[in-house]
C-alpha cells in the first residue's frame, strides 16, 4: 500500500539538466538548509532521457538522486510523455494531435501529441518502462508523476472520432435510439448510418457536445490510468502514482481520473501582491483562469483539489518567485508565500512543492521565477521558503493529512460546466456568450460563503449520488449528518435518479439550497418537459417557466418578518427566474417594477429538512447573507474577525484541532482567542480570550484539544 510521510513534504521541481553550469552539490546543500523533504525531477526530459528512437541515458539522473538520498530528500520521478522529442515527431508524423479535423498542432511547444495512438503509446510505453526499471528500486524515490497536467487538448484524430463512434454504437445500441435520445430531427441532423455521423467541428447540437466533452475526458483517464499501471509493474508497495492536475483543462474529469490513481495532485497558481489582500472589493469581474485572482479563489483551488477523491492532496507546482510571462513579473510581498503555503496546507495539502528550484536561462518560461533567481544566488524568495521550511518542520505530524472543516457544502458538475462553456446561460460584459458562465453561477455562492467567514467542502454529483451505481455513493440520511447544507447551484445535467437523491437527502434532515440552472435539463441536456425546477418542484414549493438575463444588477430585500437582515447594497446580478410560490415561504424580494412580481429567494420545509431556492445570481452581500443564516454558527470558534482576517479550521488525524489564521493586509491587527491553544510552531499556550497578534501579511498556526463542535 502507498504510504506518505506523516508530516507534509516540502520542496521543489529540481531540473539539474536545465543548469547552466555544474552546481548540484550547492543546490542541494541549500535545499538542506531551507528544510526540503522533496523534490521532483525528470518528466520533462524525454529527449534526454531518449535522444535517439531506442539509444537510452539513463545514467545521467543517478547523481540527482544519490545525492538527495544522503541528504534525508525524497524524489519523485516523472515520466516525460506529456513532451515529445523531435525525432518522434519527424519519423512518426501521424501522431501529432489534431484541434480540428486534418487540422494538424503545431510543433515547438508540449501536449502535440494524439496520445491515442498506437505509435506513440509504443514508444511512450518503452521510455516509461525503460526510467521506471532503471530507477524504482532507488531507495530515494517515494513516488511517481506520470505525465503532466493532462487533459489540454480536445482531439480531433481521425481515431478518436471513430472510437467515439464506436463508443455511440456501444452505448444507445442503434441510430434510431441516438437520433431519439439526442433530438437529431432538429435541422435535419437524423442519421440514417453510424458513417452519417458529423465530426465535432461544426457541431452545434447540444447533446452531442456533451457526449463528446465526456468521451474526451474519459480518453484522458485511461490515458494517464494506462501509465499508472506500467509504473505500478515495477513500483514498490510503499511508492505512490500521482499526476498533476491543472483543473481548467479542457479534457479532464478530475475525480474520475484521480481514481486511477494513489493520491491527487494539483497546481494551484495564484496572482500575488494587491490580488492577496483582504477586504478586496477591486477584484469582483476577474475570470479565474489557470491562475486565481484573491484570497477566496485560492481557497477554492485548495477545495477543488481536496474534492478530487474527498482525501488531503499533493501540490506539486506553486508560485515561486513571479508565474507566467515577460510582461507580468509580480513576486509575492514580504509573507505571502507563507500564507499561501499555510492556507493550502489548512484546506488538505500535505506536499506544497514549488514551481521551480531555480529560473531558467532559456525557453518560454524564462521569467517564470523559482525559488532562485538567474544569478542562481539565494534571495527574498529563498529566504521565506527557508523560514516556511523550519515552520512545517516544526509542525510536523499535527498539519499532515488534515480533514478540513465544512460548514458549506457545494455540489459541482462537470457535464453541467462543460455545456455551458459552448451554451452559456449567461452574457459576458460586451453582451456576448460568456464562456466561463458555469462558474458564473458557482462561484458567487462559494464567494459569498468565504466572505461570511464559512468553510466550503467542494463535492462531485457522482460523489454524493452515482445513478448508475459504478461509483460508491452515499444514502441520503448519511449524506444529511456529514453535509447539512447542500448548495447545488447550476447543476443543469442531471438525471432523473440524481434529483430524485436530492429530495430524498433534504426529507432525511439536510438543508438544500437549489440555485439557478438546477435541475432544469436531463442526463443528456435535453430541457425537461415539466415546469423548473423539474421533478424538485414539489419539495422546493416553487415552480418556474420563465426567467431573464439581468443587464444590471437588481436591489433586493429581505421579506418582511423574515429571518435576513440584508445590507442596503444587497442586489440580484446576471440572471433572474420567475419564481412562483407554491408552497413556500418568501425569504428575499426584487425591489424592481417588473421583477419583483416574483420572489428571489424562498425556503420550505420538507420532511426532516429543507428547501430554498435562489432563483438568481446573488451578489456579494446578498451571497454572504444567505450563506451566514444558511450556517449560522460557523466552525473554529473564531469570531468579530476583522475585514482582513481568516480563520480556517481542520482536524488532525490524531484528533487534534488545528486552527491556521491569516491577516492579508499591510495592517497590523489582533485576535481573540476562542478556546485554549497551543502554537504549533513555539509550544505556546494561549488561553480564551487572549488576543492573538497578527503583523502585516502574517499567519499563525494552533492546535487545539479537539473538544469544540467542527463542521
Amino acid at each position: 500500500m502507498a504510504v506518505l510521510p506523516a508530516r507534509v513534504l516540502f520542496g521543489a521541481a529540481y531540473y539539474v539538466e536545465y543548469q547552466p553550469y555544474e552546481r548540484l552539490k550547492t543546490d542541494l546543500d541549500l535545499m538542506v538548509d531551507a528544510r526540503f523533504t522533496v523534490i521532483r525531477v525528470g518528466e520533462s526530459v524525454w529527449s534526454t532521457w531518449e535522444p535517439e528512437n531506442g539509444r537510452f541515458n539513463l545514467e545521467w539522473l543517478q547523481p540527482v538522486l544519490d545525492g538527495a538520498h544522503e541528504r534525508g530528500i525524497s524524489v519523485i520521478l516523472g515520466t516525460p510523455t506529456y513532451a515529445v522529442p523531435p525525432w518522434l515527431a519527424r519519423q512518426y508524423p501521424e501522431i501529432a494531435g489534431e484541434r480540428a479535423t486534418g487540422q494538424r498542432i503545431g510543433w515547438g511547444a508540449r501536449q502535440e501529441v494524439d496520445f491515442t495512438h498506437p505509435g506513440f503509446r509504443f514508444h511512450a510505453e518503452r521510455v516509461i518502462r525503460q526510467i521506471v526499471g532503471r530507477y524504482a528500486g532507488h531507495p530515494a524515490v517515494i513516488g511517481f508523476q506520470v505525465d503532466n497536467e493532462p487533459g489540454n487538448e480536445l482531439l480531433h484524430n481521425h481515431g478518436v472520432f471513430q472510437r467515439f463512434v464506436d463508443h455511440l454504437r456501444t452505448t444507445y445500441g442503434d441510430v434510431e435510439t441516438l437520433n431519439r435520445e439526442w433530438g437529431l430531427v432538429y435541422w435535419s441532423h437524423r442519421l440514417s448510418t453510424w458513417a452519417d455521423l458529423w465530426t465535432p467541428d461544426g457541431n452545434a447540437q447540444p447533446q452531442y457536445d456533451v457526449a463528446w466533452r465526456a468521451f474526451q475526458a474519459r480518453q484522458t483517464t485511461e490515458f494517464i490510468g494506462w501509465q499508472a499501471g506500467i509504473v505500478r509493474e515495477y513500483a514498490r508497495g510503499d511508492q505512490f502514482v500521482t499526476t498533476c492536475l491543472s483543473y481548467g483543462r479542457p479534457a479532464m474529469h478530475d475525480d474520475e481520473l484521480t481514481e486511477r490513481l494513489d493520491v491527487a495532485a494539483g497546481n494551484p497558481y495564484y496572482v500575488m501582491q494587491d490580488a492577496l489582500a483582504l477586504p478586496d472589493r477591486d477584484h469582483d469581474d476577474v475570470e479565474q483562469r489557470w491562475k486565481t485572482t484573491g484570497v477566496w479563489a485560492l481557497y477554492q483551488t485548495a477545495d477543488r483539489m481536496f474534492s478530487s477523491r474527498q482525501a488531503p492532496f499533493l501540490v506539486t507546482e506553486t508560485n515561486a518567485m513571479s508565474i507566467g510571462m515577460p510582461w507580468d513579473n509580480r513576486p509575492a510581498y514580504d509573507g505571502q508565500w507563507r500564507q499561501a503555503a499555510w492556507a493550502l496546507v489548512a484546506r488538505g495539502a500535505r506536499m506544497i512543492e514549488y514551481w521551480h528550484w531555480h529560473t531558467l536561462h532559456f525557453g518560454t518560461e524564462t521569467y517564470w521565477g523559482g525559488i532562485l533567481p538567474h544569478s542562481g544566488r539565494p534571495g527574498r524568495t529563498y529566504a521565506e521558503l527557508s523560514r516556511l521550511g523550519a515552520e512545517l518542520d516544526a509542525a510536523g505530524s499535527l498539519v499532515a493529512a488534515l480533514e478540513p472543516d465544512a460548514d458549506i457544502t457545494m455540489v459541482y458538475s462537470m457535464p453541467s460546466k462543460w455545456l455551458m462553456q459552448k451554451y452559456p446561460p449567461l452574457s459576458a460584459a460586451d453582451g456576448g456568450p460568456d464562456a466561463a458562465a458555469y462558474h458564473g453561477i458557482f462561484d458567487p455562492f462559494y464567494r459569498g460563503a468565504f466572505d461570511a467567514g464559512r468553510q466550503v467542502r467542494i463535492v462531485h454529483a457522482g460523489q454524493l449520488h452515482d445513478p448508475s451505481g459504478e461509483r460508491a455513493g452515499s444514502a441520503p440520511e448519511s449524506a444529511a449528518r456529514r453535509h447539512p447544507v447542500l448548495v447545488v447551484a447550476a447543476l443543469y445535467v442531471a438525471d432523473d435518479a440524481t434529483l430524485d437523491w436530492l429530495a430524498a437527502y433534504a426529507a432525511a434532515g439536510g438543508h438544500l439550497v437549489l440555485g439557478p440552472r438546477t435541475g432544469y435539463a436531463d442526463h443528456e441536456a435535453r430541457a425537461r418537459h415539466e415546469p423548473a425546477p423539474g421533478r424538485l418542484v414539489e419539495v422546493a414549493g416553487v415552480r418556474y417557466e420563465e426567467f431573464s438575463n439581468l443587464v444590471r444588477d437588481v436591489p433586493v430585500r429581505a421579506a418582511p418578518g423574515g429571518p435576513l437582515d440584508l445590507p442596503e447594497r444587497a442586489a440580484a446580478t446576471r440572471w433572474a427566474d420567475g419564481l412562483t410560490v407554491v408552497d413556500a415561504d418568501v425569504l428575499v424580494e426584487y425591489d424592481h417594477p417588473h421583477f419583483g412580481r416574483w420572489p428571489a429567494v424562498t425556503t420550505r420545509r420538507h420532511g426532516a429538512g429543507r428547501v430554498t431556492c435562489v432563483g438568481t445570481v446573488p451578489g456579494r452581500d446578498l451571497a454572504q447573507a444567505l450563506a451566514a443564516w444558511l450556517a449560522p454558527v460557523p466552525s473554529g470558534g473564531w469570531r468579530r474577525l476583522p475585514a482582513s482576517v481568516t480563520a480556517t479550521t481542520a482536524t488532525s488525524p490524531d484528533g487534534r484541532r488545528v486552527h491556521v489564521v491569516h491577516n492579508w493586509s499591510w495592517e497590523p491587527v489582533a485576535v481573540e482567542a476562542p478556546v485554549p491553544l497551543t502554537d504549533a510552531l513555539t509550544g505556546a499556550a494561549v488561553a480564551p480570550g487572549t488576543a492573538v497578534h497578527l503583523g502585516a501579511w502574517d499567519v499563525r498556526v494552533f492546535a487545539s484539544a479537539g473538544t469544540e463542535a467542527s463542521g
